[in-house]
Protein backbone atom coordinates (compact mmCIF):
# COMPACT_ATOMS: atom_id res chain seq x y z
CA UNK A 1 0.00 0.00 0.00
CA UNK A 2 1.18 3.71 -0.96
CA UNK A 3 1.31 5.70 2.01
CA UNK A 4 0.34 8.60 -0.04
CA UNK A 5 -2.79 6.70 -0.93
CA UNK A 6 -3.37 5.87 2.86
CA UNK A 7 -2.82 9.68 4.01
CA UNK A 8 -5.07 10.81 1.62
CA UNK A 9 -8.15 8.68 1.99
CA UNK A 10 -7.66 9.20 5.76
CA UNK A 11 -8.04 13.13 5.12
CA UNK A 12 -10.39 12.55 2.76
CA UNK A 13 -12.34 9.72 5.08
CA UNK A 14 -11.75 12.54 7.89
CA UNK A 15 -13.86 15.06 5.68
CA UNK A 16 -16.48 12.57 4.72
CA UNK A 17 -17.08 11.70 8.12
CA UNK A 18 -16.90 15.20 9.23
CA UNK A 19 -19.91 15.71 6.61
CA UNK A 20 -21.54 12.29 7.89
CA UNK A 21 -21.69 13.32 11.19
CA UNK A 22 -22.91 16.64 10.71
CA UNK A 23 -25.07 16.09 8.31
CA UNK A 24 -26.48 13.53 10.63
CA UNK A 25 -26.69 15.90 13.50
CA UNK A 26 -28.42 18.73 11.63
CA UNK A 27 -31.01 15.74 10.68
CA UNK A 28 -31.53 14.58 13.43
CA UNK A 29 -32.37 18.44 14.69
CA UNK A 30 -34.23 19.36 11.79
CA UNK A 31 -36.54 16.29 11.06
CA UNK A 32 -36.04 14.57 15.22
CA UNK A 33 -34.06 11.88 16.56
CA UNK A 34 -36.81 9.26 16.24
CA UNK A 35 -35.48 9.27 12.96
CA UNK A 36 -32.41 8.50 12.93
CA UNK A 37 -32.14 5.75 10.82
CA UNK A 38 -33.78 7.92 7.88
CA UNK A 39 -31.38 10.78 8.97
CA UNK A 40 -28.50 8.39 8.45
CA UNK A 41 -29.24 7.11 4.76
CA UNK A 42 -29.61 11.03 4.44
CA UNK A 43 -25.97 12.18 5.67
CA UNK A 44 -24.79 8.80 3.92
CA UNK A 45 -26.47 10.27 0.60
CA UNK A 46 -24.13 13.54 0.75
CA UNK A 47 -21.07 11.86 2.48
CA UNK A 48 -20.95 9.14 -0.44
CA UNK A 49 -21.26 11.69 -3.25
CA UNK A 50 -18.24 13.74 -1.54
CA UNK A 51 -16.71 10.80 -1.13
CA UNK A 52 -16.98 8.74 -4.42
CA UNK A 53 -15.31 12.23 -5.96
CA UNK A 54 -12.45 12.17 -3.57
CA UNK A 55 -11.66 9.06 -3.99
CA UNK A 56 -11.86 8.64 -7.50
CA UNK A 57 -9.38 12.02 -8.47
CA UNK A 58 -6.95 11.98 -5.67
CA UNK A 59 -6.91 8.46 -3.62
CA UNK A 60 -6.90 5.69 -6.12
CA UNK A 61 -6.15 8.65 -8.64
CA UNK A 62 -8.62 6.79 -11.32
CA UNK A 63 -8.38 9.99 -13.63
CA UNK A 64 -10.59 7.99 -16.78
CA UNK A 65 -13.60 9.15 -17.69
CA UNK A 66 -14.95 6.69 -20.05
CA UNK A 67 -18.47 6.36 -20.30
CA UNK A 68 -18.24 2.78 -19.41
CA UNK A 69 -15.56 2.64 -16.89
CA UNK A 70 -17.58 5.36 -14.95
CA UNK A 71 -20.69 3.61 -14.95
CA UNK A 72 -18.56 0.41 -13.57
CA UNK A 73 -16.98 2.36 -11.25
CA UNK A 74 -20.33 4.11 -9.91
CA UNK A 75 -22.12 1.36 -10.00
CA UNK A 76 -19.46 -0.89 -7.80
CA UNK A 77 -18.74 2.30 -5.45
CA UNK A 78 -22.50 2.44 -4.75
CA UNK A 79 -22.81 -0.89 -4.23
CA UNK A 80 -20.24 -1.05 -1.77
CA UNK A 81 -21.19 2.11 -0.01
CA UNK A 82 -24.71 0.37 -0.13
CA UNK A 83 -23.10 -2.75 1.92
CA UNK A 84 -21.07 -0.25 4.49
CA UNK A 85 -24.53 1.41 4.69
CA UNK A 86 -26.10 -1.52 6.10
CA UNK A 87 -23.54 -2.63 7.82
CA UNK A 88 -24.08 0.70 9.56
CA UNK A 89 -27.59 0.55 10.02
CA UNK A 90 -27.75 -2.58 11.81
CA UNK A 91 -24.65 -0.89 14.06
CA UNK A 92 -26.46 1.82 15.30
CA UNK A 93 -30.07 0.23 15.45
CA UNK A 94 -27.87 -2.60 17.88
CA UNK A 95 -25.95 0.32 20.22
CA UNK A 96 -28.82 2.68 20.16
CA UNK A 97 -32.15 0.27 20.26
CA UNK A 98 -31.34 -3.03 21.20
CA UNK A 99 -28.54 -1.47 24.16
CA UNK A 100 -30.53 1.17 24.80
CA UNK A 101 -27.95 3.50 26.56
CA UNK A 102 -25.55 4.43 23.67
CA UNK A 103 -26.33 8.19 22.91
CA UNK A 104 -26.84 8.40 18.73
CA UNK A 105 -23.87 10.49 18.32
CA UNK A 106 -21.48 8.51 19.92
CA UNK A 107 -23.05 5.39 18.35
CA UNK A 108 -22.92 7.30 15.01
CA UNK A 109 -18.96 7.56 15.66
CA UNK A 110 -18.25 4.19 16.81
CA UNK A 111 -19.87 2.93 13.29
CA UNK A 112 -18.13 5.50 11.29
CA UNK A 113 -14.74 4.37 12.23
CA UNK A 114 -16.04 0.83 11.66
CA UNK A 115 -16.73 1.91 8.08
CA UNK A 116 -14.42 3.95 6.91
CA UNK A 117 -11.66 0.57 7.40
CA UNK A 118 -14.36 -1.19 5.15
CA UNK A 119 -15.08 1.19 2.64
CA UNK A 120 -11.12 1.64 2.05
CA UNK A 121 -10.79 -2.17 1.88
CA UNK A 122 -13.72 -2.43 -0.74
CA UNK A 123 -12.60 0.94 -2.71
CA UNK A 124 -9.25 -0.02 -2.98
CA UNK A 125 -9.40 -4.11 -3.61
CA UNK A 126 -13.14 -4.01 -5.74
CA UNK A 127 -14.27 -0.22 -6.83
CA UNK A 128 -10.75 1.49 -8.43
CA UNK A 129 -8.48 -1.46 -8.97
CA UNK A 130 -6.59 -0.72 -11.75
CA UNK A 131 -7.26 -4.10 -13.46
CA UNK A 132 -11.27 -2.64 -13.81
CA UNK A 133 -9.99 0.05 -16.46
CA UNK A 134 -11.40 -0.70 -19.45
Amino acid sequence: MKKREIALYLVFGVLTTVISLLSFKLFNFLLGENLYLINNVFSWILAVSFAFVTNKLWVFESKEWKSPLIFKEILLFLSARVFSLLVEELGLFLLIDVLGSINPDISKLIMQIIVVILNYVLSKFLVFKKSLNL
